[in-house]
């Protein structure tokens, strides 16, 4: 395995999801704080490049110029057949952390429960936190062990002795990467990640250089989901449904990057309403993120941005979970709402399953049905009709083709 550098480190991180995120961002900042990162993944030929490779570069791009970070102090578990090495390294870490993708977690949950089980009474509670694109997913996670078949029930109320669960919001672009980029990671300069410092009250927060701490993390979160991912998605999904093949291709046609702007104004009222964000501030954010998803050296399909159109278009995620907000209280979601019906129509994209359960789901089911199993919505709200009007619209296009 590979293991560098000629001390131990002091400080031990055990990252789930070895692939670029993982690698790029998360791992990238454990690694420059001190800390010794063990990958934990189920892709075996990825854990057997990580072991057998002493070290790969981060790269990032801006239009600044590109600059290069070399990762080392590294080693790599596979989670499916090494789980006893595994939950011997959880039980004494100092992080744990994710990159899995929001419905990954229920599967990565048994080990780090039994980790948390076995954590020596001696050791400062283990930090986990969850760096995922969904709203309190570190909650999602802790949830999934606390359940009696990860955690015996008579242990689930002394987890806080042995473990603390930090949510977090993280905003950094991550693109396709070249097919001979091997273990290297290219990735924008721009990064966020704000965890909240609450769980850790009675002692002080694991030292990640990077990490923002702060006490109320929901308007950073929403923040983050309703402004880059929801401009992001808004161009991939438009992008798609006129033929465009990149993100920044995309942008540079005018009807979408105004459809963009049109749906980040919409979040935007709701945002600094919702949080006394102030709207100049906002305002500036919004420029910025369209600045950076309309970077040339990011160039990032359409179809890998606007993958997995189930989970975004779900009650929480970018475009229901505002628009929800702001018909409630009357005001606009309407580019919100064209920005979903975009998403309706990515189906059967090759090599992303959930467009073709996408495409099952719609040809099946009726509007009505649809809207309460894809985005959640209960006839009582009032984004409720407004959505069915959608999927009627698209179903009825579907069966003219």
């Amino acid at each position: 395995m590979a293991q560098n550098g000629s001390t131990k480190p002091s400080k031990k991180a055990v990252h789930f999801g070895a692939g670029n995120i993982g690698r790029g961002f998360v791992a990238c900042f454990l690694h420059n704080s001190g800390y010794e990162v063990i990958f934990a993944d189920v892709n075996g030929d990825l854990i057997d490049e990580l072991n057998a490779q002493p070290s790969y570069k981060v790269i990032e791009v801006g239009s600044e110029g590109t600059t290069e970070s070399v990762i080392t102090n590294y080693r790599a578990i596979n989670s499916r057949t090494q789980e006893p090495e595994l939950i011997r390294e959880i039980a004494t870490a100092d992080v744990v952390t994710c990159s899995v993708g929001p419905n990954i977690l229920k599967f990565i949950a048994p080990v780090i429960a039994k980790g948390i089980d076995q954590r020596p009474q001696n050791l400062t509670p283990l930090a986990v936190i969850a760096c995922e694109n969904a709203i309190g997913a570190t909650d999602t996670l802790a949830d999934f062990i606390k359940e009696p078949q990860n955690t015996p029930e008579d242990r689930v109320e002394s987890i806080p002795e042995r473990a603390r669960f930090a949510n977090s919001a993280i905003d950094r672009i991550v693109p396709a990467q070249d097919p001979d980029a091997g273990l290297d990671v290219k990735l924008e300069k721009f990064y966020e990640w704000v965890v909240d410092r609450s769980p850790f009250k009675d002692h002080s927060p694991p030292s990640i250089q990077g990490i923002q701490w702060v006490d109320n993390l929901q308007p950073y979160i929403e923040r983050k989901l309703y402004t880059v991912n929801t401009g992001h998605a808004t161009a991939a999904y438009h992008g798609y449904n006129r033929r465009k093949s990149t993100v920044y291709d995309a942008l540079q046609d005018g009807y979408i990057r105004d459809e963009v702007k049109k749906a980040l104004s919409n979040t935007a009222n709701l945002i600094t309403q919702k949080h006394g964000i102030d709207e100049d501030a906002q305002n500036a954010y919004v420029d910025k993120i369209v600045w950076r998803i309309s970077n040339p050296h990011l160039e990032d399909a359409v179809e890998r941005v606007g993958r997995a159109p189930l989970r975004k278009l779900s009650r929480k995620e970018r475009f229901i979970g505002p628009a929800a907000e702001l018909a409630e209280h009357g005001k606009d979601c309407s580019a919100l709402l064209d920005a979903a019906e975009m998403a309706f129509r990515f189906q059967n994209v090759e090599g992303d399953d959930e467009s073709v359960e996408l495409a099952k789901i719609m040809s099946e089911k009726s509007p009505d049905d649809v809207v309460k199993e894809v985005c959640g919505l209960q006839p009582n709200e009032k984004l409720y009709p407004k959505v069915v009007d959608i999927v009627k619209r698209v179903q009825a296009d579907s069966a003219d083709e």
